[in-house]
């Protein structure tokens, strides 16, 4: 079978299981049965689907995953972040767009201890969107700093998806991690220069309100208490990763531990909220688990297919130079992103990507960070993005998907620009990971 109708069975049998409604890993699986039939040698086929199965899911790579959920979760049903978001809101001057703010900087918090974007976004959104909109917030000023900044904890350690797309990607994850800081704190810093110039240039974004006057102490020891040791646990986390002490599964090993003992200490340490926590991370977990074992087998068909080598010469043979074939993949991803969830993008895309940067020499743990922003940006774009939806969710009702979009809009703007900077100078990624030993 010729190669391009190889490629055009493989993804057209893909398209129309994901639009019959079927779950991704399902849908994977289904074009995995049937090209491992035609192209693997039929009930020989099956039979290394089997094995290929087992050997992806027995890889030690992995085990930062749930581990690193497992710690997000912890903090989060304990009630630990929320009491730290609020400490947060004391400490807080009165600054335009006081609340805005507070969602920035609780929510680049938060991203440095949980894995899960959904999350990130749910938290903050039931936490203080009610709040902002009854103060006379603008729902754009509302909305989208919560939205824009869940995002962050795809490119913040711990990142479950940063640890996925290193092990499908055969790109270092303990440098994937670390390399996320850099540009995710750089959206976090122009989120709130945005935020706080909007709105001393407009007002009535995000109308003041008398917060009461908090002495120094009153402000100082919430803050002491309740987020300086979560900020330890950070860099406990990340810095045993940088300066080469820990693996990143250890790392996260330890993550969870401190995790638990920082709600022990705070008396939320329950029964009903850890396994509340377990069970969470399991579901979760295993969802990946699902969606890897499919990954790793369909890139093998494409492989034995021709499809990957063919379109990979197909593409060579037009002599488009390496900026343009970088920007092209980006371009991609972002249209993806606009219709589909950010793991389908890794699936979909990686078998091509990879081979592709590998064969041009672009470096792969830069362009792993241009994915993943990519992906964070995919999160808020119209019309299928994930947080939108998340958002209609906490949102009163009488707040529309037209509003939540408008108030998306801005940030997507921003994230452009970190974007092409780290395009443009990469060294923006890549020179904190050099600092480490990493293996």
């Amino acid at each position: 079978m010729e190669w391009q109708l190889a490629l055009l069975l493989l993804l057209g049998t893909l398209v129309v299981f994901m639009g019959l409604g079927l779950p991704v890993a399902f849908a994977f699986f289904g074009v995995n049965i049937i090209g491992a039939l035609i192209f693997l040698g039929g009930e020989a086929g099956l039979n290394q689907l089997v094995r290929n199965a087992m050997a992806s899911l027995t890889t030690f790579s992995l085990a930062p995953i749930p581990l690193f959920l497992l710690m997000g979760e912890i903090l989060f049903h304990t009630g630990v972040a929320l009491r730290a978001i609020d400490a947060v809101d004391k400490a807080i001057a009165r600054v335009p767009g006081r609340l805005s703010v507070v969602s920035v900087l609780g929510g680049t918090m938060f991203s440095s201890l949980s894995g899960s974007t959904l999350a990130n976004t749910a938290v903050l959104g039931k936490l203080l969107l009610p709040d902002m909109l009854r103060r006379g917030y603008h729902p754009s000023m509302a909305m989208g700093p919560i939205m824009a900044t869940g995002g962050i904890a795809m490119l913040i350690p711990p990142s479950a998806l940063a640890v996925l797309l290193g092990s499908l990607a055969t790109i270092s994850i303990t440098k994937l991690l670390i390399a996320g800081i850099v540009p995710g704190l750089m959206m976090s810093v122009i989120f709130l220069a945005y935020v706080v110039g909007r709105c001393a240039l407009d007002p009535s974004l995000a109308p003041p309100y008398d917060v009461g006057r908090l002495s120094l102490r009153e402000r100082a020891v919430p803050f002491l208490i309740y987020v300086v040791p979560l900020f330890a646990i950070f860099a406990v986390v990340v810095g045993s990763i940088l300066a080469g002490w820990a693996t990143p599964t250890e790392s996260a090993a330890i993550g969870c531990v401190a995790a638990t003992i920082a709600a022990a200490a705070y008396r939320s340490l329950t029964l009903t909220a850890l396994l509340t926590a377990l069970r969470e991370t399991a579901k979760v977990s295993v969802m990946i688990l699902f969606i890897i074992v499919a990954s790793v087998t369909f890139s093998q068909i494409l492989a034995f297919s021709g499809a990957t080598n063919g379109l990979l010469a197909l593409i060579v043979s037009f002599g488009a130079t390496k900026t343009v074939i970088l920007v092209s993949m980006l371009l991609a991803l972002l249209i993806l992103g606009a219709f589909m969830d950010q793991v389908s993008m890794i699936m979909i895309t990686v078998p091509f990507f990879i081979p592709l940067a590998q064969q041009l020499d672009i470096d792969l743990l830069w362009l792993g960070i241009l994915m993943l922003i990519v992906m964070e940006i995919s999160f808020t774009t119209p019309p299928f993005g994930l947080l939108l939806y998340v958002m209609k969710g906490v949102a009163p009702p009488s707040i529309t998907l037209r509003q939540i979009y408008a108030a998306a809009l801005p940030f997507i703007g921003l994230e452009l620009i970190i974007l092409a900077l780290i395009v443009i100078f990469p060294a923006l990624a890549t020179w904190l990971p050099q600092l480490g030993a990493s293996p």
